[in-house]
């Protein structure tokens, strides 16, 4: 039996228990699904570096999954463009069942080999994109289908699960299998396995758009003044990064197109 389908032994009368050990029982659960991610951390290192190095040449990262596993790789996508300032072409999540998956779960989208090629498939993969499929049991059909797909043009494949050897990491070029162990709710893997995973999207992400030159120090200087939020945090980053005063950081950013890289060129 796979390790996230076993019974929990901590929780098994969680439905007798009081709110406050409830919450302490899933708690030291969040905190086990945090320490799986230590050993995986050389397996990530390997994963940013070999999809920064085809990024470089032009490349597209793609994330594959269903359910939890799928939202969660869409989630990350959407926000790299408003934090980075990359294009939306950039870093793209693919989910089975498509946009209508994302509030309305359809289980039996999973099953599909065929749609998962096809899906990938019609972003015209080449050898320059890579392609993370995540899977927590490692078995999805759909996650396999995209996987094989993109290994035919010679991308990139990671596989991104909960199992070690599972079906997805044995034909993935990488494997990342941070052992999240039991649910709380047995076999419910939007839980530790679905937190786990959604640190791992952000440290891929992050730590790949940081090698491609999106981050100055640990600021993000690609912004777009795209609402109040966005354009307040830009002058304080020009701030920071000038010494000018609030007043005048927000002059200079208005003279260079609201564009910080830009504003701070001109001073030099």
């Amino acid at each position: 039996m796979l390790n996230t389908e076993q019974r929990n032994p901590h929780t098994t009368h969680i439905d007798k228990m009081s709110t406050a050990d409830m919450m302490r029982v899933i708690q030291n659960e969040n905190m086990n699904a945090a320490a799986a991610i230590e050993k995986e951390l050389s397996r990530i290192s390997a994963v940013v570096d070999a999809i920064t190095e085809r990024m470089q040449k032009g490349g597209r990262l793609f994330y594959v999954g269903c359910g939890t596993s799928g939202r969660l790789g869409v989630l990350d996508a959407s926000e790299c463009p408003p934090t980075y300032g990359v294009s939306y072409d950039t870093v793209i999540g693919i989910m089975a069942g498509g946009e209508a998956a994302l509030s309305r779960a359809g289980e039996a989208d999973e099953d599909s080999y065929e749609d998962g090629q096809r899906d990938l498939n019609a972003y015209h993969i080449t050898k320059n994109d890579s392609v993370v499929g995540i899977s927590v049991s490692g078995g999805a059909a759909y996650v396999i289908g995209a996987l094989e797909s993109a290994k035919k043009v010679g991308a990139l494949t990671v596989a991104l699960s909960c199992n070690e050897g599972c079906p997805i990491e044995q034909i993935a070029d990488l494997g990342i299998h941070p052992d999240t162990g039991a649910e709380v709710v047995t076999g419910s893997t939007r839980m530790k396995a679905g937190s786990a995973h959604k640190m791992i999207l952000n440290m891929i992400s992050t730590a790949v758009m940081i090698k491609l030159g999106h981050v100055y120090e640990n600021l993000m200087v690609n912004l777009e003044p795209s609402n109040i939020k966005l354009r307040d945090r830009m002058i304080r980053i020009t701030c920071d990064i000038t010494g000018l005063s609030y007043e005048n950081a927000e002059k200079l950013l208005e003279k260079n197109d609201f564009s910080i890289r830009t504003a701070i060129a001109s001073l030099q």
